[in-house]
């Protein structure tokens, strides 16, 4: 990692220094990067994941169950599946650049592997698990709360961002839209996926992806956002 891809710059971007910056350093550390370097497998990211994985979920069932007094069961259960699911572990991790951080092997990252919402939200919840182990709850509950559980509202908007769009458009706005594969890159086996959401003849928003699925989230995501700056009640 050159520049400003340190584990220090790390350290300064999540608010928080690692007494034990090994556990920081392995939970950056995907498994492709340590067979190819012929490292002790255990030294990757998947045992400080699974760790990760446990305390976000607590943390987050406490998160909802404190200020959601009148829900039932179910509806915290799925308002904390939109929150902690694979692609919003994915948003989280890249707006704090954390796939920057991975350590990848050449192969993985020659098919894209920084990219993949796969791996970004492991390596999220893998610095989640670090933390706890260096810091405690109290500091894994901090990071958790700053770079999880804020600005829920657009993290739930783009988790259901499709069918918000479908309901926006052809309930309120009564207008017809579409989707249009734009651009299609990439080897067969790592392909990238460009669309657009187009509707009264202009596009409301671009998204690329691994997928058409995922491409056409990012695409809705960014139409729902220009909607709501245009006045229109989302």
């Amino acid at each position: 990692m050159q520049g400003e891809y340190t584990l220090q710059n790390l350290e300064e971007r999540i608010g928080y220094q690692f007494q034990d910056i090994n556990l920081l350093r392995q939970a950056l550390t995907h498994s492709s990067f340590t067979n190819e370097r012929k490292i002790n497998k255990t030294e990757n990211y998947e045992r400080l994941e699974f760790l990760g994985d446990a305390v976000l979920e607590l943390v987050s069932s406490e998160y909802l169950f404190k200020r959601n007094p009148s829900l039932p069961e179910g509806e915290l259960t799925k308002m904390r599946a939109s929150m902690v699911c694979e692609p919003s572990l994915a948003f989280c991790a890249r707006d704090l650049e954390l796939c920057q951080f991975i350590r990848l092997g050449r192969g993985e990252m020659s098919t894209g592997g920084r990219e993949r919402d796969s791996i970004a939200s492991d390596v999220m919840e893998a610095v989640i698990g670090a933390i706890f182990l260096d810091g405690g709850m109290e500091q894994a509950t901090i990071f958790i709360n700053k770079f999880v559980l804020s600005d829920l509202e657009d993290k739930q908007l783009f988790h259901d961002s499709k069918s918000c769009l479908q309901e926006l458009m052809q309930g309120k706005l009564k207008m017809d839209f579409s989707y249009e594969l734009l651009e299609e890159s990439g080897p067969e086996h790592s392909k990238t996926f460009r669309v657009a959401v187009w509707a009264g003849g202009e596009i409301l928003g671009e998204g690329s992806g691994r997928t058409k699925k995922a491409a056409e989230q990012q695409a809705s995501y960014q139409a729902l956002l220009l909607l709501r700056d245009r006045g229109i009640c989302i």
